[in-house]
């Protein structure tokens, strides 16, 4: 009888059929921290269920069909008008569909509204990464809409609803909305003040007609979108809507959508305005960034929370399958060189989880007003930009090193690791690359003295817990001590200032096995250029068991 060739073995199962949400040990932690009791029991409930759908053998698959089919665009119908449609595969609209019942563009306002929104964003996008994008304008859009009272009573409801419509209608018609951003051009990118599409102011009062180009536009099939032009004051935000009130087609010209190297399920789009783009101004002419800063600073915090999103779904693979499989005499999580390599991808992980929710705190604390309101708004200004640098950087390193750990079959489509790694360099380029945020804190650090009080306040709260810890901190006050030359010098600094933020977090909340590990290795110059060169002498086996998820 011929002998089988094709026995497989040594292979683990897949990671499906699991609780996203309680399986994260830390993110459990950190809503259970910032939540007050009477919120407690049904966030949790709530966070659950969408954690257990979110690690579905089907909304995985939703994942997957929304990735292998991208979006199309439809610029004209059968008989030749121009439609500007972008048509997305079923899967896509399922997903997306779920997040929106599930909250996840409703946060302002509500009572531990952000920490319950940033735990959902940050369980949801583990499925399916780019669906993110219109969740995050549509709650980020909230600020900008409140500046314009009339527009906050049209739009605020629809795009803070629950339900998921995709028809385009006028937003009178529609039981909820999803709005988008349209800000860059190819001239000048991060420098909007560059920007030189033109507003035409009409008759009406806060009316406007727009001509120009967007290089780029997020999620071009929403309802409307926030948009930067030059009014004859200067740059002006303005909001412009897909469908006009009387049910009309505002002229939106999508010119072609970006072939992108990840978040391929996602549309983003050149559009085009012909100069009859009707757009209502919000806020002063002259003084549209100041007005879109809100939405800018909640997605740039999206960012974060999207990046350790990918590195907390990254090291989980990692772990589960070295849970599984055996190679030279035993399971690989207990060779001692690998639990060296996923205990300092936790580290990683929890450190970028930790600071995420913290900031969502700061967001409920700082609109519900009280004596720490103010301090919370000015630690939301420099952090804000501290934590976008340092954990969108982060991401790629992790999910490539997770990657590793699978071996070849890492490297596999099937594995789902290579759309992780496609999808990690993206929050760092989104809402202003590197040197935009570690500009952006040398501005603060300059001019708002109030956001450095804040933070030195914050990570004050943990001295005296680790003498490494208290020796970075020393450290990082005589850099901030000397700003001369601190241009050429801010990245250092803004990334020392992330470490330690997310030390002093660590130190506060994490198990004593984490803080001492992430201390040791990212404060106390115990560590490697490359992740697996943690000290032998610390407790990495409980680290890992940390990261573990049980299925």
């Amino acid at each position: 009888m011929a002998r089988t060739t094709h026995t497989v073995s040594n292979q683990p199962p897949p990671l499906v059929g699991y609780d996203v949400f309680t399986g994260d040990r830390a993110l459990v932690e950190a809503v259970e921290r910032h939540l007050g009791p009477g919120l407690r029991d049904e966030a949790r409930e709530s966070l659950a269920l969408l954690g257990r759908a979110t690690g579905s053998e089907q909304v995985r698959e939703w994942g997957e069909q929304a990735n292998e089919n991208p979006p199309r665009l439809r610029t004209h119908d059968r008989y030749g008008h121009r439609v500007d449609e972008v048509h997305f595969h079923p899967a896509w609209h399922r997903i997306l569909g779920r997040s929106v019942s599930s909250g996840l563009t409703d946060a302002w306002g509500l009572p531990g509204g952000h920490v319950r929104r940033a735990a959902g964003f940050l369980v949801a996008t583990q499925a399916e990464a780019g669906h993110g994008c219109p969740l995050s304008m549509t709650h980020a859009a909230v600020p900008a809409l409140r500046i314009e009272p009339e527009l906050a009573e049209a739009w605020e409801p629809a795009a803070r609803s629950h339900v998921y419509e995709r028809a385009l209608l006028p937003v009178a018609e529609k039981p909820g909305a999803l709005l988008g951003m349209a800000m860059t051009e190819k001239q000048g990118g991060s420098d909007v003040r560059a920007n030189t599409t033109e507003a035409r102011p009409l008759a009406a009062a806060g009316e406007y007609v727009l001509t120009g180009h967007k290089w780029f536009c997020s999620a071009p099939m929403s309802d409307a979108f926030l948009v930067l032009a030059q009014a004859p004051a200067g740059l002006t935000c303005f909001l412009v809507p897909r469908v006009l009130a009387d049910g009309s087609r505002n002229a939106f010209l999508i010119q072609r959508l970006k072939d992108k190297l990840g978040n391929r399920s996602n549309a983003s789009a050149e559009v085009e305005f012909d100069g009859t783009t009707w757009a209502r101004r919000i806020g002063e002419e002259g003084r549209g960034v100041r007005s879109i800063m809100g939405m800018v600073a909640a997605t740039r915090l999206d960012c974060v929370l999207g990046s350790a999103a990918l590195m907390r779904q990254a090291v989980a693979q990692a772990v589960h399958h070295c849970s599984y499989r055996s190679a030279f005499g035993g399971p690989l999580a207990e060779k001692p060189l690998m639990r060296n390599v996923l205990a300092d991808l936790a580290l990683e992980s929890e450190a970028a989880t930790v600071l995420g929710m913290r900031l969502a705190a700061a967001y409920d604390a700082a609109e519900e007003g009280g004596e720490d309101a103010a301090r919370e708004r000015a630690l939301l200004r420099i952090a804000v930009p501290v934590a976008k640098y340092w954990v969108t950087k982060r991401c790629t390193p992790v999910v490539t090193e997770a990657l590793e750990c699978l071996g070849g079959n890492g490297y596999v489509e099937e594995s789902g690791m290579p759309r992780l790694l496609r999808e990690s360099p993206l929050n760092s380029v989104w809402e202003g690359s590197g040197n935009v945020q570690a500009l952006d804190v040398v501005r603060v650090l300059r001019t708002e003295p109030l956001s450095l009080d804040a933070f030195l306040r914050e990570i004050g709260a943990a001295r005296g817990a680790d003498h490494r810890f208290d020796r970075a901190v020393r450290e990082l006050l005589a850099e901030l001590a000397d700003l001369d030359g601190v241009e050429a010098r801010a990245r250092r600094l803004v990334e020392r200032m992330a470490l330690v933020l997310q030390g002093a977090l660590l130190v506060r909340w994490a198990p004593p096995e984490v803080a001492d590990a992430f201390c040791a290795a990212r404060l106390g110059g115990d560590g490697g250029a490359a992740f697996g060169t943690l000290p032998h002498t610390l407790d990495l086996r409980t680290v890992v068991e940390r990261a573990r998820v049980e299925v």
